[in-house]
């Protein structure tokens, strides 16, 4: 079979080697770049969809502050309202535009559980 796939009797490689090697390059190129793509856009949507009110975000353009307001629309463009300095400057962005959750609105109600417990 090894015979078979190297050489076509003279001396020529197999038009099935090459066959394989492109289809071996390919699965390569799909496993190496565009399944971690895919897995990475899939948990930035999670995330997003996750957002609640309390929610402490970095944007893509490096602007961070709390969520305290979510709206949806019918058109699928969902925008939330962030409070941004102590000055309480409101800004209404796009969710697509949340770029991380810094500290999630019920990450101090845990620690806040977690002592009732111990005590």
């Amino acid at each position: 079979m090894t015979v078979f796939l190297t050489t076509a009797g003279n001396g020529n490689p197999s038009p099935w080697f090459s066959i394989i090697l492109i289809g071996a390059m390919l699965a390569l190129l799909y496993f190496t770049m565009f399944r971690p793509q895919r897995k990475q856009e899939k948990e930035i949507n999670e995330m997003r969809s996750k957002l609640s009110v309390g929610d402490e975000i970095v944007t893509i353009g490096g602007i961070v502050g709390i969520i305290i307001a979510i709206n949806t629309s019918s058109s699928g463009e969902d925008t939330i309202t962030i409070v941004t300095s102590r000055d309480r400057t409101r800004i209404m962005l796009l969710k697509s535009a949340v770029s991380r959750v810094q500290v999630p609105a019920n990450a101090g109600n845990d620690e806040k559980a977690k002592d009732t417990k111990e005590n």
